[in-house]
């Protein structure tokens, strides 16, 4: 059961974070917002392995995330 809450809690964060270079990506892609889910994934794993500017903490909470990880904790709300 403590695992659970753990592995929730390292979820909230990770979508805390894509939602935040999400936002960072808009302002250089305006029309990023009406693309697909699988898409904005796409775009997202390119930002983050190239120019994302993250700290050595972001990088390691994203680190083992494949696209079909980033597609769905972007659908969650």
């Amino acid at each position: 059961m403590l695992q659970d809450k753990r592995d929730d809690l390292e979820s909230e964060k990770q979508k805390k974070l894509l939602t935040r270079l999400v936002n960072e990506l808009s302002s250089s892609t305006p029309d990023l917002y009406y693309q697909p889910t699988s898409e904005i994934a796409r775009f997202l794993k390119q930002y983050i392995d190239g120019r994302a500017r993250l700290s050595v903490d972001e990088k390691a909470m994203l680190a083992g995330l494949s696209l079909r990880d980033i597609e769905v904790l972007l659908s969650l709300h």
